[in-house]
């Protein structure tokens, strides 16, 4: 698989990653499967993934647990993303934005402990707390990098004003943002500020949470208990608007023998050699669906066509106060 520079001073990753949440959390079938679950995070490390993402809400702290299980002796062939900021440790595991200096310290120990590692490679905040200011939590962060307990620092969800205060503290490696055909939020302001700044770009639910595969057409396929059955995109007179989106890239991917997914992968790869998505699964099939994206290469019309996409039918989250802040 081809590799990328994460930043302009990150690690050296394989440029599509495995985002791990489903494994464990919001989605259909989560957390009811481990041993399959590990399975493809051992199929993942065969195929030359490099870059696995996960966080401590994520379960939550199921998650953690499994993936540093599951790497096991093979920690260090890979680059350990996780996030903490939305689970306030010093107040029984209650969820909330807490990016108090003191928060940092409580959720690195237990990241730490759970992914079985004494360093992990890229820590995020997970979502910026109003509350704090971002100086005083990269400055906390930049402390563990100073004691070796993290190698590099990310944002998610970050504005672009708070992106520039906090690389001003300690350089930023990563942010980490929904971006995919059907969330372009980032190309207006986002993608200008980290490339300005050197700062790597991880696209997160880079297929729509699963609707650009094609494979969600009605709720009936939902859990009741899955995040997306509450989603603005896709409930009611949004997700039958939507389906037409994914109709147009189910119809470029039957063109070049490829799938839905892959196409849209293929799509972000084609941004910029600063972009590392990061697709969730649970299974090996899929895994390895979404890998075949690394080799395909789209055409100057299959690109228009794909970015002539309409936007679609409703807000990415039903609330959206947490995120660009």
């Amino acid at each position: 698989m081809k590799h990328i520079t994460l930043g302009t001073a990150g690690p050296d990753i394989a440029r599509i990653g495995l985002g791990c949440m489903g494994m464990s959390a919001f989605y259909t079938g989560a957390a009811l499967d481990d041993a399959a679950s590990t399975a493809t995070i051992h199929r993942a490390l065969d195929l030359g993934v490099t870059f696995f993402d996960t966080a401590e809400m994520y379960g939550p702290y199921l998650n953690e647990e499994l993936l540093g299980a599951a790497l096991g002796s093979r920690r260090d062939e890979v680059t350990l993303a996780t996030k903490f900021g939305t689970i306030r440790n010093s107040s029984d595991g209650q969820f909330g934005a807490d990016g108090s200096p003191a928060n940092v310290r409580l959720s690195i120990e237990g990241s730490l402990r759970r992914l079985g590692t004494d360093v992990v490679d890229l820590y995020y905040l997970h979502r910026v707390d109003p509350g704090v200011p971002i100086e005083e939590t990269v400055g906390a962060l930049s402390e563990l990098v100073t004691e070796g307990k993290i190698r590099y620092i990310g944002l998610s969800e970050a504005a672009p004003d708070t992106i520039r205060r906090a690389h001003a503290v300690h350089p930023i490696t990563a942010l980490q943002t929904e971006y995919s055909l059907w969330s372009r939020d980032p190309e207006a302001e986002i993608l200008p500020t980290v490339r300005e700044l050197g700062i790597g770009f991880v696209p997160y639910s880079p297929l729509g949470r699963g609707f650009l595969t094609g494979t969600i057409r009605s709720l009936d396929v939902l859990d009741e208990t899955d995040f997306r059955r509450a989603n603005p995109r896709f409930t009611g007179d949004n997700l039958a608007a939507n389906i037409a989106i994914v109709e147009e890239v189910d119809r470029i991917a039957a063109s070049l023998d490829a799938t839905p997914a892959q196409v849209a992968l293929a799509w972000l790869l084609a941004q910029g050699d600063d972009i590392a998505p990061i697709p969730g699964t649970k299974r090996i099939p899929y895994l390895e669906e979404n890998l075949g994206a690394d080799e395909l290469s789209l055409s100057v019309d299959a690109l228009a066509r794909l970015d002539a996409l309409r936007l679609p039918a409703g807000d990415r989250y039903p609330d959206m106060s947490t995120v660009n802040r």
